[in-house]
């Protein structure tokens, strides 16, 4: 049954993935692979039509939002208080992304394992 649901949440996230404007499509493609390589234990599914990724209670870890959605100018990756990122009283929750080089790459699948800890 856990597997379905997987593969329905995966399935629904790709055809949001693929309906986004290329620049945003390429981003959150690579995104997608880095949080499935780092972080298997979470769900991908949509949150808000956005792709995202949950723990086994269903809560949303991390998320993708196109720049386009909201006619940004820059994609952003963030977190939400589900995640074990908590660094003292202040740290980041969101990043915003323009494009991939293997340096953001690595910082995304640090703060992805980080995230599942």
């Amino acid at each position: 049954r856990a597997n379905k649901k997987r593969e329905d949440g995966e399935r629904d996230l790709l055809e949001k993935i693929a309906e986004m404007p290329e620049a945003d499509r390429t981003i959150a493609e690579r995104v997608h692979e880095i949080v499935k390589a780092n972080a298997p234990s979470l769900f991908p599914k949509t949150w808000y039509g956005m792709p995202a990724y949950a723990n086994d209670d269903g809560k949303v870890v991390c998320f993708f939002q196109a720049a386009a959605k909201f006619e940004s100018r820059y994609a952003t990756f963030g977190f939400n208080d589900t995640a074990n990122l908590d660094e003292g009283v202040m740290w980041p929750t969101a990043f915003a992304i323009t494009a991939l080089s293997a340096g953001e790459e690595a910082k995304i699948a640090e703060l992805v394992k980080k995230a599942v800890r």
